[in-house]
């Protein structure tokens, strides 16, 4: 009983820890002048995404066997699957219950003679126009086709192979770079002026001290990292438990554990209203996890892929592809998101013969 708590305890940790985490990389933002996106795909998704790398770092680098170092490479491909499905899932759902909320206090807002003019759109309206679709669409064409390229590797032997982990590192410097840039570009010509809201730890300021807002999130990083791998270790206790096997446990309630405060900082910023902010950290979190846990286990590992995983990279694959075809077709709408939840059912499904 005791796991139970302590889980839910872990839990609300991580979910307090975001609030405050979202409310200070938004300051940091804005000092930085790194643009709006890049708030949301360089800052905090590399905030989030730093503690899994560090695990790949640490499982393959102090694992005395191949299996053990094998752990790390789960990891690296565990978290990109998460993200792709139960995260974007968990945003299309949040999305459709903010809209329901807003539409239903709208009516009764105009139903009271408040005047509250239109109400706003509903979960089949479609997130943006064509610009805001193609600004969807640029993080997963970056990431797909390096994606493809990792589950590769994993599937072929050669003598250089750790040598291609650098290059893993160089993609994700380029996206970076890339990514700074463009953002301060949208930033220029982007009319809409969003209010920060007060930092939490210097509410009553206008404008807070850098050192606070240093220190509000390095903090709540500290927080964020030991409340995830806390929150890890009471599933491995839960898992059994409930029946579940080791391996079952680390292929399927591991990742969702690990990728929970990207989950997290995706449902506060739907709740704030800050769809694209919300987006653009799952998105940008999972180029992270496809370069940098990747190269690490390249240069680490025999980076050689089982039938577990490499079902794990069909399944991301395949979710992306039709994020993607959604996204071009400007037909992406919170209910069409949320079904990319699905693909993780459809991975479990698959597990289980391939575990059996």
């Amino acid at each position: 009983m005791i796991h139970f708590v302590l889980l839910i305890a872990c839990a609300v940790a991580i979910y307090l820890s975001c609030e405050w985490f979202v409310n200070a990389v938004e300051w940091l933002g804005e000092r930085l002048n790194v643009g709006k996106m890049a708030v949301g795909t360089i800052l905090a998704a590399f905030g989030t995404a730093l503690p899994e790398s560090v695990v790949t770092l640490v499982a393959v680098t102090t694992g005395t066997t191949e299996e053990a170092k094998d752990i790390g490479v789960g990891a690296a491909m565990g978290g990109p699957l998460a993200l792709a499905t139960v995260a974007y899932g968990v945003t299309g759902a949040m999305l459709i219950l903010k809209r329901r909320k807003d539409r239903a206090a709208a009516l009764a807002g105009a139903g009271a003679g408040s005047g509250a003019g239109e109400p706003p759109p509903s979960g089949g309206e479609a997130l943006g126009d064509a610009k805001d679709m193609k600004r969807l669409a640029r993080d997963q064409k970056w990431f797909l086709p390096i994606f493809v390229v990792k589950v590769a590797l994993g599937l072929v032997a050669f003598a250089f192979k750790p040598a291609l982990g650098v290059l893993f590192f160089a993609a994700y410097a380029v996206y970076f770079f890339r990514e700074i840039r463009s953002s301060r570009a949208a930033e220029d010509t982007d009319d809409e002026e969003e209010e920060l809201e007060p930092l939490k730890l210097q509410p009553k300021a206008a404008t807070p001290a850098t050192w606070a807002v240093v220190a509000q999130t390095l903090a709540t990083l500290v927080v964020i990292f030991f409340a995830a791998h806390f929150f890890v270790k009471q599933l491995d206790v839960i898992g059994p438990m409930l029946g579940l096997s080791a391996t079952v446990t680390a292929l399927l309630l591991s990742p969702i554990a690990t990728e929970l405060p990207e989950i997290m900082n995706a449902v506060i910023w739907v709740r704030q209203g800050k769809t694209r902010l919300a987006l653009a950290n799952i998105s940008g979190a999972m180029m992270i996890q496809a370069t940098v846990p990747s190269g690490i286990g390249l240069i680490f590992t025999r980076w050689h892929f089982d039938g577990a995983l490499l079902w794990s990279g069909i399944i991301t694959m395949a979710a992306i592809v039709y994020l993607l075809l959604t996204m071009r077709a400007h037909k992406l709408t919170p209910a069409r998101l949320a079904v990319a939840g699905l693909f993780y059912v459809v991975f479990a499904a698959g597990l289980v013969p391939i575990l059996s």
